[in-house]
């Protein structure tokens, strides 16, 4: 619950027009995902944040057909290579104080748990890596495979946006 949350955080959370209160914490609005970000307070630093982003593993998400176990294990693998680099995206200096993705009855669960004193970046930080999950993911998707909701979404306005010229998968 959001009343849970250290009320300068929840303030902040509540003063960005992407993210909602949601059953544990907020909720980035700006993904077709499953992203939460939590907080807690740290006596000295400010507030420690844990963003998680829940995404189908590659076989959940496709439809009708088998993945391999060596593509679905490439990918898991790739995937987890790619988020390693998630706090480049960020405008702000962070090192997270952990880091890890793990697969969760055919969902990739992406955890990022870092800390921050100002909860207006911190918010706009959590952003950020919820969005960079969502990108990195998009940019993984195998060619060949017909996905169900709401990768094909994603498929479908990654082929509209930009240059409408191209057409064909993100990659």
């Amino acid at each position: 619950m959001t009343d849970t949350l250290p009320p300068a955080v929840a303030d902040a959370f509540d003063d960005h027009d992407s993210f909602e209160p949601a059953a544990e914490g907020y909720r980035v609005t700006t993904t077709v995902f499953d992203p939460t970000v939590t907080a807690t307070d740290i006596e000295g630093v400010g507030h420690e944040y844990t963003v998680t982003v829940r995404t189908p593993m590659l076989g959940a998400a496709v439809e009708g057909e088998v993945v391999g176990p060596a593509v679905a294990d490439g990918w898991f693998d790739t995937f987890a290579r790619r988020l390693e680099d998630a706090t480049q995206a960020t405008r702000a200096q962070i090192e997270l104080d952990q880091h890890r993705l793990v697969a969760d009855d055919g969902q990739a669960v992406a955890t990022f748990v870092f800390s921050y004193g100002d909860p207006d970046q911190a918010a706009a930080i959590a952003k950020t890596l919820v969005e960079y999950v969502e990108g990195t993911y998009v940019e993984g998707i195998v060619p060949g495979y017909d996905y169900r909701e709401p990768v094909a979404d994603l498929i479908q306005n990654a082929k509209t946006a930009g240059d409408n010229e191209r057409g064909g998968t993100p990659l």
